[in-house]
């Protein structure tokens, strides 16, 4: 399978950082979710990275049984691979960030590679009012929050999630320290090559969205992992687009999504997931590259099958 070259293209359709109050166009139901991962996937995604949320709120929610709404829905409308969270949202547990990965045994899962501070409290300046009373609470509160990931943490969802069901990972790597953590276990012999490293960049307690930082990361990432790794990048807000070309001019996979930014362009709403996709994927066909499919991703990333999964 002729893979050299090809961009592997991420959709995070929903996350746990934006509100509903946000952006009318953010999925919250397991319909609007199952309906905007489907389309992403047409659009050109290989990768959907799912969260869920309670339906009537839009809370972001743990519960398998939520996820269990849309994910059968997904995998029966197309075969793209599907990339559960670890990460969670907020305030949750780690037994409840994993929960929903244990339970339905993706071929991927994000693994975040260390703690940071995770602020989302400057959004609270954009809003007046809000639709629903956790919002703004969830956004205070993370003032004085820690996206907990400690060594314990990750070798569990290692072991339980890696090895007990046949899950690979998205290393989520919010700053340069977490690039030598993924280094760590790779000596150790907890992670196997090829990995599938993201970086991330703009988010406020992780490494800044200056275009200087994401050729650090790439030079150090290339130090420690050769050429046993595959990697990818994503920045959030506007800068989501910029930073998703220039880096994949320099080789990088590339993630978008209204998890990241719910923002097609400047002042504009994007209208739904597939929106931004097909912006990358034009983006990327102009500069000549050519898009991952599922097939050629899970060759890629040496995953397990979609046939494999417990959903």
């Amino acid at each position: 399978m002729a893979t050299d070259n090809r961009v592997i293209i991420t959709c995070a359709v929903t996350g746990s950082i934006h509100t509903p109050t946000m952006s009318p166009h953010l999925p919250v139901t397991p319909d609007e979710i199952a309906e905007q991962a489907v389309a992403a996937h047409q659009a050109g995604a290989a990768i959907i990275h799912l969260h869920a949320r309670d339906p009537e709120t839009g809370k972001p929610s743990p519960d398998p049984d939520v996820f269990m709404q849309f994910l059968p829905r997904i995998k029966q409308q197309c075969d793209a691979v599907v990339n559960i969270t670890t990460g969670g949202g907020q305030g949750m547990t780690v037994d409840e960030r994993i929960a929903a990965a244990l339970h339905t045994k993706p071929e991927m899962a994000s693994l975040n590679m260390g703690s940071i501070n995770f602020g989302l409290y400057p959004m609270l300046n954009r809003y007046q009012e809000f639709n629903h009373n956790w919002e703004k609470a969830h956004l205070e509160s993370s003032r004085d929050a820690i996206f907990r990931n400690t060594f314990n943490d990750i070798e569990r969802i290692l072991k339980e999630l890696g090895e007990g069901c046949g899950t690979r990972f998205e290393f989520e790597c919010y700053d340069v320290g977490h690039l030598y953590n993924l280094a760590h276990f790779l000596d150790r012999g907890l992670v196997k090559p090829p990995l599938f490293v993201q970086t991330i960049f703009g988010i406020l307690g992780g490494i800044g969205p200056d275009q200087e930082n994401v050729m650090h990361m790439r030079r150090i990432a290339n130090k420690l992992f050769g050429d046993e790794y595959h990697w990818s990048i994503l920045a959030a807000g506007r800068f989501q687009m910029p930073f998703a070309t220039f880096a994949a001019t320099m080789g990088a996979h590339v993630r978008v999504g209204l998890e990241d930014s719910l923002y097609l362009g400047k002042g504009e709403l994007a209208p739904d997931n597939a929106s931004q996709v097909t912006k990358i994927t034009r983006i990327l066909d102009d500069l000549s590259l050519e898009i991952a499919t599922p097939d050629e991703a899970r060759y890629m990333l040496g995953l397990k099958g979609g046939s494999q999964v417990g959903f």
